[in-house]
C-alpha cells in the first residue's frame, strides 16, 4: 500500500484500461485485506482516501473464477464495504421500482 496518486492512476490506465479522470472511484485493497485506498478525480486533482481496519478484513466480492481483478460496484456496496460489512453471499431484495415494471399476464 505504498503507491500514491500517480502510481495508482497509472495502474487504472495500464491494468484495468479505464480513465482515472472519469470521476469514477477506484478501490485498491492490499493482500491481507485490512487496508484499502480509493482514488478519485474531482475535476481539479486526485483525491486519495485510505482506511485501515484494526481488526478483521474488508470483505469484497470475489470473482467467480477466484482471481483478483476489476469489477464494478454500486455506491451503496462501497459504503457497506467501508463500514466493514461482508457482502459475500449477500442478496439484494427486489426494489419497488423493479417490481412495478413487471408485466402480469
Amino acid at each position: 500500500m505504498r503507491k500514491s496518486f500517480d502510481t495508482l492512476a497509472a495502474l487504472v490506465i495500464g491494468v484495468i484500461e479505464e480513465d482515472p479522470q472519469s470521476g469514477h472511484l477506484f478501490l485498491f485493497i492490499n493482500r491481507r485485506r485490512n487496508r484499502l485506498k480509493v482514488l478519485w478525480w474531482d475535476r481539479s486533482g486526485y483525491c486519495l482516501l485510505a482506511k485501515r481496519l484494526e481488526h478483521g478484513q474488508f470483505r469484497v466480492f470475489d470473482r467467480a473464477d477466484g482471481t483478483a481483478g476489476a469489477f464494478e460496484m454500486s455506491a451503496s456496496d462501497l459504503a457497506l464495504i467501508l463500514d466493514g460489512i461482508d457482502l459475500r453471499g449477500a442478496k439484494r431484495r427486489l426494489s419497488h421500482d423493479a417490481m412495478s415494471h413487471t408485466v402480469s399476464a
